[in-house]
């Protein structure tokens, strides 16, 4: 049986994959007694993912293990910033099955001749989770946020991670930056406000989980993150208010089998998936890719028994052109806008 953790203690557990290299599970079940791996009757499976779904990715693979398929699957697991994670596949870490933040860090690995050209061919193109982007407050929300308009007044100290290393982060920021154009606004009015959004920023932790923990300890008073990662963190008992925008941006997290996996990779793909798989999404707080999953009571939410409620707003990243236009006119390092503001507000690191 494993230990129970605090919240914060299963943050950290969970961001220290990274220095601590990988960890081995059994049927997704961390921390239980294992079978060696490579054994006869078994089987290991390599994940490496990005930080902020590794709950959920291990319930999944409990459930795995109980069907015929995933039985004897021995799970390594790496996780970490999503872009760090795609890079660190590309210079060699073993995957069978990647779960990045964006869709560019699957693009990393076909270019690299490691992922099939149609990995996102199919009814979810590739995408095996979504969710929002919110607001999260101290309990009792004492700044009196409401929405995206009061994240630019004194006293406001954001926490949202790095865009260099975090996919968490590009889609905060994008967040920030078309909210203001689905109000009405021009690009230039989105390129002022992001400033001054930058111009309130306290700390850019290196993930999406760090991000959290950082806000947890008290380094701000105002949190970019996932709905689903406010939902589990407030599971697991921290006590604190999240805000999902009027307007705001669907996260959609890619998957995807490697060329040379093992067949299995692709089992436990079509599992995550089915609504098996992605029931256990909807209960660490994520939306669900599959229109047939039930979605009953989600502990957490601000309202449990209506979790997951559709903005009045809703962008995607096709919106923004796509990520292909998206990373030159954002991200490119030299030309980029989100580059240009991070070092005109003096907030690069």
């Amino acid at each position: 049986m494993s230990t129970p953790f605090s919240r914060r203690q299963v943050l950290r557990a969970a961001a220290g994959l990274v220095a601590v290299g990988v960890v081995s599970t059994l049927g997704g079940c961390v921390g239980g007694s294992a079978a060696p791996a490579g054994g006869s009757d078994t089987t290991t499976l390599h994940l490496v993912g990005f930080a902020v779904p590794k709950e959920a990715n291990n319930a999944i693979q409990k459930k795995f293990a109980e069907t015929p398929e995933g039985k004897g699957v021995v799970w390594e697991e790496s996780y970490g910033a999503s872009g760090d994670q795609s890079r660190a596949v590309v210079n060699g870490l073993k995957a069978d099955y990647v779960n990045f933040s964006l869709e560019g860090d699957v693009t990393r690995l076909v270019k690299a001749g490691l992922v099939a050209d149609d990995w996102n061919a199919g009814p979810t193109k590739g995408i095996v989770s979504d969710s929002v982007v919110v607001i999260v407050v101290p309990k009792g929300n004492p700044l009196g946020i409401k929405g995206w308009d009061d994240l630019t007044k004194d006293g406001v100290k954001i926490i949202t991670p790095n865009p260099a290393s975090s996919g968490s982060a590009r889609w905060n920021i994008l967040a920030a930056y078309q909210q203001v154009i689905a109000d009405g606004g021009s690009e230039a009015d989105a390129k002022a406000y992001l400033t001054k959004f930058f111009g309130n920023v306290a700390a850019l932790p290196g993930s999406g989980r760090d991000a959290t923990n950082a806000f947890l300890e008290g380094a701000g008073n105002v949190l970019i993150s996932y709905e689903n990662e406010a939902i589990l963190a407030r599971q697991s008992g921290e006590d604190f208010d999240y805000i999902v925008p009027d307007a705001t941006l669907k996260i959609e997290n890619p998957g995807a089998v490697l060329e040379d996996a093992d067949p299995k990779a692709k089992t436990y793909l079509d599992f995550v998936l089915s609504t098996a798989g992605q029931e256990e999404f909807v209960a660490k707080g994520f939306r669900s890719v599959n229109a047939e999953t039930p979605v009953g009571t989600v502990e957490g939410a601000n309202d449990p028994a209506n979790p997951f409620p559709v903005p009045a707003k809703l962008f995607t990243i096709a919106d923004l052109g796509g990520w292909t236009a998206v990373n030159t006119t954002f991200f490119e390092e030299k030309t980029g806008i989100v580059p240009e503001i991070q070092k005109a507000t003096g907030k690069s690191q």
